[in-house]
């Protein structure tokens, strides 16, 4: 077997055929998932990496989001280009690509001519803002697209702006996570009758759609339409973030009375204001502020992992927030495996986890091109001087 050829039976998707379209963020994200889960997925890079975070040029092999691919070279922009990869489509189970509305179409690359070749092909698009609607063509981010669906105004203190939870809200939860979920629907369906389909995804639907919950609650009476005055958003001293004595955080999150109970007493809390059964009562946000003051009084007395051994073999919800280094050496996710060491590089494992058919981190971030032999012969693509089939473009611009 050649470098970088997936193992066979390797994970729930092993057999699977992706194309990616290169591109960054979200979609490369759910490439990587799909990939994760034993699918073959084969990247499609345009000569010459793409860039990083604010335009910074990353070495792709430091680019995770590649691991477990396998790259070629194309430039789409020309016939030959467009022309390979609708053979790739021809052969693909998927296509996931990234550009803005109309760019695939006019690459000769969209649905019509990839379904022309392959009508079982679920095609999956990955947008900000649609395939349609007034903001569709416009440049966006993920921190646009979560503010535009109401949750970014969520995330934060009462006090100050809305806080930015990185790009996991929009670009990865809203986006990929959603973009995996269609284009998994879509094989299911396009297995059973043969027919394949067009996947829009779009981080604004997804982020909307993540906020279903509280749009329930706020119908009902139940929620607030402003930050840090709701069960869940920081507004109730039992679920909120409070800063130890060294400067390090506790993530408190005891909602339950039976857990409330619980860590009020090993904090030293006996003589709460109110019914002790439920010292949090929403209708009296005095009480809340009080309880919150002695709360974090005593949990500024010690240091976080003090606090965190305290309360560690109980039920009060207590737990120290962790960067990202000191998640990757915590000894429940070590125990867990949650992360794993390759080629020198610690990062998250695939997830989530099959009893019948387990996932693995096959092989390390793929390189731009590299596989170019070894996917044309195990996907039977054909010769460089072979005629195009009849359909194909014979000019992508």
């Amino acid at each position: 077997m050649a470098a970088g050829t997936p193992k066979d039976g390797t994970g729930p998707l092993a057999g699977v055929r992706v194309v990616e379209l290169g591109g960054i963020g979200p979609g490369p994200f759910a490439g990587m998932l799909l990939a994760d889960l034993g699918a073959d997925v084969v990247r499609v890079d345009r000569p010459g990496h793409g860039p990083g975070p604010d335009g910074a040029r990353l070495d792709p092999r430091a680019d995770l989001t590649r691991r477990g691919k396998r790259s070629v070279h194309l430039d789409l922009a020309t016939p030959d280009g467009a022309r390979t990869a609708l053979d790739l489509a021809a052969r693909a189970d998927v296509l996931i690509e990234g550009f803005r509305p109309g760019v695939a179409e006019r690459l000769g690359v969209g649905p019509a001519p990839c379904h022309a070749r392959n009508p079982r092909l679920v095609y999956g698009r990955m947008t900000g803002w649609g395939q349609d609607g007034p903001l569709a063509a416009r440049a966006g981010h993920d921190i646009g697209y979560t503010a535009l669906s109401g949750a970014l105004g969520m995330i934060g203190a009462a006090d100050g702006p809305p806080a930015i939870p990185a790009n996991l809200v929009g670009d990865y939860a809203g986006g990929a996570l959603y973009l995996v979920t269609g284009v998994l629907a879509a094989l299911h369906h396009a297995r059973a009758t043969g027919h394949g389909q067009v996947v829009d995804a779009a981080i604004v639907d997804g982020a909307a759609h993540l906020t279903t919950l509280f749009h329930g609650f706020l119908a009902a009476g139940l929620w607030q339409d402003r930050r840090a005055v709701n069960p869940l958003d920081g507004g109730s001293p039992f679920y909120a973030v409070y800063t130890a004595a060294d400067g390090g955080h506790l993530a408190v999150g005891p909602l339950e009375p039976r857990f409330r109970a619980e860590f009020l007493t090993l904090l030293g809390i006996t003589d709460a204001p109110g019914d002790p059964d439920d010292p949090d009562d929403p209708d009296d946000p005095e009480q809340a502020s009080a309880l919150r003051a002695r709360i974090a009084a005593r949990l500024a007395t010690r240091d976080r992992d003090a606090w965190a051994a305290h309360f560690a073999e109980s039920d009060a919800c207590v737990v120290p927030v962790l960067s990202l280094r000191e998640a990757a050496a915590h000894p429940h996710l070590t125990a867990r495996g949650t992360f794993t060491d390759h080629d020198g590089v610690r990062q998250p494992a695939p997830a989530p986890r099959f009893s019948r058919t387990p996932t693995a981190l096959r092989h390390g971030p793929a390189v731009p091109g590299a596989d170019a032999d070894a996917v044309a012969r195990d996907w039977a693509l054909p010769r460089p001087d072979a005629p195009p089939p009849p359909g194909t473009p014979t000019d992508a611009a």
